[in-house]
This record gives C-alpha cells, structure tokens and sequence, in this order.
C-alpha cells in the first residue's frame, strides 16, 4: 500500500479527550475515528489489525473442534423473556420497536440466540460435546463509554459456547478452551495477561476466569501473589488470610456519642482502633427486601461477594427502609433486628472479633463489647455468616501468606461455566444414553476484538507511538523514501517495494516525499516492526537503513541485500510469533 493513497491521516496532536495510550495512539495514527460516544469507525490501519486478530482466534477456537456460525444482532423480545434476562438486565440493554410494533433488543450477548439453534439442532449425547462461536457485532449501552476501544458501546466480539452431556465434560472442555486462551493472547502479542478467578455476574454459573492484559489504565483491580501465579483474583472474589482477635467477652456497656455516625468518629470517641468495631452496611435485594451486612470496622463490604452470598442485585437502602426493620441509620446495630424482616450478613472478620463497638438501635448511641457468639445466639442460625470482605494491598494472600499485590488489568476475555442456566430456562435438552432428556450443560467463552487491540498498545508503545508484534501489525515493513526527486531514490524504493511483495511481505510505502522528520513521526504513530529507509545520502554509498520499531536492531545494509535481509528477519519474526 502506497501512503499517497492510504485513507486514514496521521495527527500530530492528541485529541483533549484522550486521556490512555492507546486512546491516543488510536487516533493519532489513523486507526480510529470516533462516530458518537463509545462508537468508532475502523479505518484500514485498524482494520488490518482487527482482522489478524480475528484470524488469530479463528485458528485457535478450530483447533478445539469450534464450529463457526453467524446469528443475528437483532433478536426478538421473546428469546429473552424465556432465560429472564429481558426485564433483569438494566438499561446497558438496547431495547427496540420494529415497523410492525414488535419488541425487539440489539444482542449484547448471544446465550438465548444460541440456546435457540441449540435446541433444533442438537438433540442426542452421539453429537456431543459441541462448540459453536462467531466473531459479530455486538452492542451494549455503556453509561460511561472511556478510553477509546476498551470501553465502547458498540464492539465486535467473539463469543462461544459449548454444550455437553454432564459437568465432567464440561470441565475437560473449559480447561482446553483455558488453554487456547493462553495461546491467543501470547500470539496477538501481550507481553502480560493473566488468567484470573472472577464472578460469574449476569451471566451467571458457577466458575469463570477472566483474562488481565496488564495495564495501569485497566479498570479492573487484581490482587496478586508476590510471585505473579500462586494466587490470582479479581477485586470481586479475592480472599485473604486474614485472622481476627478473639478474646475473653466483656460485658455489654450502652454509651453516649452524641453525633458520632461514622466509624472514624465514632472510634475515635471511644478510643479504640477501627479494627475493634462492627461496620452496618444495608443493601436492598431484587425483590425490595433488606439486606443488613456487618463487617469489622476497618473493611469495606465487597458487593460482588455479597451480590453471589444472597442470589441478587442489590441497590444501597433508603433511611425508611432500614428504619422500617427497627434500625437507626448511623447507630444501627444486629442486636433485637428481627432476621425474617431482613436477611443479615456477616462477614467473618466481625464474627471472630471480640469485644467491637456496634450501633445500639438508638440515636446519639453505641454498644460497647458486641460478641457474635454471645449476642446473636438466639437468631445464629438465621444468620448468613460468609466471606464479604474487600481485598485489599498488603493483606495476606491465602496461598502463600505473603502481602497481596495490587495490580490494575483490562479484561481482554473470560470464560464462564454455564451450566443448566439457559438451556434449562428455553428447553435447550438432548437425549442422554438411557434415553432421557436432559438439559445441555454449557460453557461460554468471550474476547473483545477491538479491546484486545488497544490492550496491545497499552502494553506496546514508547511516547511516540504503538509498537506492535509482527503478528497484529498492520503492516510487516515501512519503506520509507526522502527526496523523491531524486530519481534514484524512487526507484530503488520501488525495487524494494516489488521484491517485497512478491515474497507475500505486506509492506506499507511512504511515496508522499515528506521532510524526513515528518516521514518518521508518521511512520512511528504507525508502528510497523521494520522500517527501511532510503535517502540520497545513504545511497551514494549503496547503503539503505534498516531499523526495528522496537529499537532493537538498527542497521546499515547494501541495497542489494536490503530485500532479503528484510523478508528473512520477517519470516523468522512470523515463525516465533506461532506456537
């Protein structure tokens, strides 16, 4: 592709709201245009690496017996009714009206779509396990689209789903697709990503891992084993080994802490450290019930863990609705709560503490001294005790011991293990060998095309621009030609450009006779792994540069040798690049 004709400008400023690097990058080397708030245009540049990465994933889920089907975007209103989803799912789900008044939705995700075909196509244990995927246009509306590509409302993703006979099956799978996983990432080039225990969410089932690109702008947080692989979690389901001090009990003691609501005031008024307090957090559940959860005074309540504890969504509770339970907000305590009238939580840390200071149900007053198993003896049993603790930096890991690492990621996939969820709900069954129908258990596998792309440049770029891995590069080599007058210097270039292409290399050629510094910004914010050079200068010589975009090799080469060198450094880049 000659760069006279390349659409898709390079820009020499940053756009004001960009705030990541491949944001930046994205834009500024003519990948991306936006369209409206998280909806972008593919430009060529873009699209060349989207589509590698597309074909990346195609040979990966081929090498686990995928079959590759395409389903609509547009879905009808009663596919979604059936699962449940079409009222459960908020406003991220774009609901519409066809020409006849029909309920309609645009898919954000396909469990219904494909639990339809499933079910007219799938119907005996001879035809399983099976696995189907596409690679298709989704749309979801993101209240707060950020950061280019990783965050958007419209998106090409990859999504598929297996099906089998019994969950033993179904693991042995979900470990396979684990593995691919891991090989698609290392091919597209992420230098980091780690596989990660994470919530299951809205698409709900009892195992997923999530798949971290490494990043300072990820907007999820991880939590690490000191050595990066005994321990993995995200933010939502991490746990620590954290031990509690127990002790003697001492009597109950009603003080006075007129205006002292929060727990900081409320510690420091009684001189005790945040650790020897007793922390009410209320939540409302889907069907409008109280949730009263209580954690030691220094956590916070993770509503993930809480969310999966009590099978719900969950909304903060209003003043009335808490008072309605016999509670004062601000000195709420668990003591005389009646538990049918709410469902209470308690995190261990403030079952195991001794002697903590809780509400007393009363305006301007606290208790000194609540033991759980003293003071909830008679409703113990009526009590949710689990872990709903956030993790925090510096705790300690619950392998190894050690303090925990914090690390930010953008989640580039994530596989799930459905189960009976969907297919049970939409009739989704086959015929086991005794003959008895039975609903097909699944698995769900999802990546982010686009996504993956700009977790690339997060984790490839220098201050000038991506550097991307020969295997998503748009293109393989940059020629670059100063002084086009210069008769000598076009034609040489043009040999280049001739051989190269005849030897399948894709090569991008900068004809446009730009100043020399204009040229290499340009060819910098494209990011190509190789660029040669050919100048007036260089020539007299018989010598033409070649350089990584890395940095790494940086070199003089005779003209007459230039195209070889080249297509041999490719073909061995394209080598290690598979594994």
């Amino acid at each position: 592709m000659r760069m006279s004709r390349l659409v898709g400008r390079q820009i020499k400023e940053a756009p004001k709201d960009a705030q990541t690097a491949s944001h930046i990058f994205m834009i500024r080397g003519g990948f991306v245009r936006p369209v409206s708030a998280g909806i972008y245009t593919l430009l060529p540049l873009g699209k060349r690496v989207t589509t590698k990465i597309e074909a990346i994933i195609r040979d990966e889920m081929n090498r686990i017996e995928g079959q590759e089907l395409m389903m609509p975007v547009v879905l009808p209103r009663e596919l979604w009714e059936e699962t449940g989803r079409y009222d459960s799912v908020g406003s991220e789900l774009l609901r519409v009206k066809d020409r006849n008044d029909k309920d309609m939705l645009l898919a954000m995700t396909h469990e219904e779509g494909v639990c339809h075909i499933a079910r007219t196509e799938i119907s005996s244990y001879k035809q399983l396990p099976a696995m189907l995927y596409q690679i298709q246009t989704k749309y979801r509306d993101e209240a707060r689209p950020r950061a280019g590509l990783i965050r958007v409302r419209e998106f090409t993703m990859k999504d598929g789903y297996s099906f089998h006979v019994d969950q033993e099956c179904l693991e042995a799978y979900y470990e396979r697709a684990h593995e691919a996983y891991v090989r698609i990432f290392k091919r597209i080039g992420m230098p980091s990503v780690v596989s990660i225990e994470s919530d299951t969410g809205m698409m709900g089932g009892s195992i997923a891992h999530e798949f971290m690109a490494l990043a300072d702008c990820g907007g999820d947080t991880l939590f690490l084993s000191p050595d990066g692989t005994s321990y993995k979690a995200n933010r939502e389901v991490a746990r620590t080994a954290l031990t509690f001090e127990g002790g003697e009990p001492m009597a109950l003691e009603k003080v006075h802490t007129p205006g002292q609501k929060s727990i900081e005031d409320v510690t420091n008024f009684v001189k005790l450290p945040t650790t020897r307090a007793g922390k009410a957090v209320f939540y409302r559940d889907s069907d409008g019930k109280l949730v009263f959860a209580v954690i030691r005074g220094d956590l916070d309540v993770n509503e993930g863990k809480l969310r999966k504890v009590v099978g719900s969504a969950l909304e903060l509770a209003y003043d009335a609705e808490i008072e309605a339970v016999g509670c004062v907000p601000g000195y709420a305590s668990p003591l005389g709560v009646d538990p049918t009238k709410c469902r209470i939580v308690f995190d261990p840390s403030a079952v195991e503490s001794a002697n903590l200071v809780v509400g007393a149900n009363e305006t301007d007053y606290h208790l000194l001294n609540f033991n759980f198993a003293r003071d909830m003896a008679s409703v113990a049993d009526q009590v949710i005790i689990s872990d709903i603790a956030t993790a925090r930096a510096g705790d300690p890991c619950p392998v190894t011991g050690e303090p925990l690492v914090e690390q930010r990621g953008i989640e580039v996939g994530n596989i799930f293990q459905l189960g009976t969820k969907y297919s049970a709900a939409m009739g989704c069954n086959f015929l086991n060998q005794q003959g008895k129908s039975l609903p097909l258990i699944m698995g769900c596998y999802g990546i982010g095309v686009g996504r993956a792309a700009a977790a690339v440049i997060e984790q490839c770029h220098d201050d000038r621009g991506p550097i991307w891995p020969i295997s998503v590069a748009p293109y393989e080599v940059h020629i670059v030609g100063l002084n086009h007058n210069k008769e000598v210097v076009s034609d040489v270039c043009g040999e280049i450009y001739a051989d190269l292409l005849a030897a399948g290399i894709e090569v991008l050629y900068d004809d446009r006779n730009k100043r020399g510094g204009f040229a290499f910004a340009d060819a910098e914010l494209i990011g190509c792994p190789f660029r040669i050079t050919v100048a007036p200068r260089g020539l007299k010589e018989d010598l033409v540069e070649m350089k990584t975009r890395d940095g790494s090799v940086d070199i003089k080469v005779n003209v007459t040798d230039i195209a070889a060198d080249v297509i041999k450094r490719v073909l061995e880049a394209r080598a290690d690049a598979i594994l």
